[in-house]
């Protein structure tokens, strides 16, 4: 998974966004495209998005709906579009915030750093009486320790920091296995019904990993 996906048919701008965001440390990947960011964010997953509005095919508004209604991924909409109705349509629509163009990287590196620290630098993630670990990587549940192996937490923990939105089965794949990996779809499946039966009081009608028929799954 990259850590952010730069969503801009400028270029420029988005060679320029890029570059620096790499020499500060994070991952990138970019889209020229409203439809070729859904196709790379399905596929590879995404901790942030830089999101334009005007772009060719679905604008920057259709995507971040897109988006919404299967993550709750962090959005940053950058936009020459700065009128409050954009503003506040971009926020309706799920944006966390919105940057004027055009972009002082200075004011850009510290909203992406606000948005990683306050969704991502907390070692522990804690849903009703679940807690997870990322720095050890210890699951307790009612307060007594799962025995949990590396992928298992790391679908967990997406599934958990999701919780209440259905991710589609090839994002979690690619997520935790990755694109390339010569691993099949039906390892995903395997694991789930692990983690359902370490968790769930009868696995066979699970009351929180839940299956969304021919789209994935979802914690509640």
């Amino acid at each position: 998974m990259n850590d952010i996906l730069i969503v801009e048919d400028n270029k420029e701008i988005q060679n320029l966004m890029a570059a620096f965001l790499r020499k500060a440390g994070y991952t990138v990947a970019t889209a020229d495209s409203g439809d070729h960011a859904i196709e790379i964010y399905e596929k590879y997953g995404a901790k942030l998005l830089l999101l334009d509005i005007m772009l060719p095919g679905l604008d920057g508004f259709s995507v971040c709906a897109k988006i919404r209604e299967t993550s709750n991924t962090p959005i940053l909409i950058i936009s020459a579009k700065s009128d409050k109705e954009d503003q506040l349509n971009g926020l309706t629509l799920g944006a966390d915030d919105f940057i004027e163009k055009p972009v002082d990287i200075d004011i850009l590196l510290a909203k992406i750093k606000g948005i990683f620290r306050r969704r991502y630098d907390s070692d522990e993630v804690r849903v009703g009486t679940l807690l997870l670990n990322k720095a050890t990587l210890e699951v307790t549940l009612d307060g007594k320790p799962v025995e949990i192996r590396a992928k298992e937490f790391e679908l967990l923990e997406l599934l958990v920091s999701n919780k209440g939105t259905t991710l589609k089965k090839d994002y979690l794949f690619n997520a935790v296995w990755g694109a390339s990996s010569d691993s099949e779809m039906q390892t995903l499946t395997v694991h789930i019904n692990r983690l359902r039966e370490k968790l769930e009081k009868d696995p066979k009608k699970p009351e929180h990993i839940l299956t969304v028929w021919g789209v994935g799954y979802r914690y509640e």
